[in-house]
């Protein structure tokens, strides 16, 4: 019992203190943010989500949140260097187009994708499509939104192959 006592006395009593962050040391600062040009205010509502860029050099626009789709599932067209598949094409799908990538592996409907239905593609698969089209008119290829469609898939398709398709031209 005296060697359990004498253990016990010297154990520190004390015990040691932590140092932590204080909150008043953080101060928040509030900027008013530059005020929107003229030109970006034209057209459409458009909503500022994504520092990436369409076809046209400017803001990539929202393309779909129902269903929600793009790479990092935000609603745009987001193709970033990690995006092996550069789903960066705009596209809204027809029945022809769902039947084609179902045939080459690819069944978007299992995804909940319907006819009419927005979706960031592949542009390889769009491309795809596109080669295989009997005429401008082939609902094998999808139609593609420029403003939602970003400035990567221009690395695999030229700007007039992707107006023959196009909804919005301009």
């Amino acid at each position: 019992m005296s060697l359990l006592r004498n253990l016990l006395r010297r154990l520190p009593t004390r015990t040691a203190t932590r140092e932590y962050a204080h909150v008043h040391d953080i101060q928040i600062k509030y900027a008013r943010a530059p005020p929107i040009s003229e030109e970006f205010r034209e057209g459409e509502q458009q909503d500022v989500g994504s520092m990436e860029r369409n076809v046209f050099k400017q803001p990539l626009a929202l393309h779909s949140t129902r269903p929600l789709t793009g790479f990092m599932r935000t609603g745009y067209c987001e193709a970033p260097r990690s995006d092996a598949g550069n789903h960066s094409v705009a596209g809204i799908v027809s029945n022809e187009f769902l039947d084609f990538s179902a045939s080459r592996g690819n069944d978007l409907r299992q995804a909940g994708l319907t006819d009419g239905c927005k979706w960031c593609l592949c542009l390889s698969r769009w491309k795809e499509a596109f080669d295989a089209r009997s005429g401008d008119d082939d609902k094998k290829v999808p139609k593609i939104v420029l403003k939602a469609t970003n400035e990567r898939a221009l690395e695999g398709v030229s700007m007039d192959d992707l107006r023959k398709f196009a909804v919005d031209k301009e």
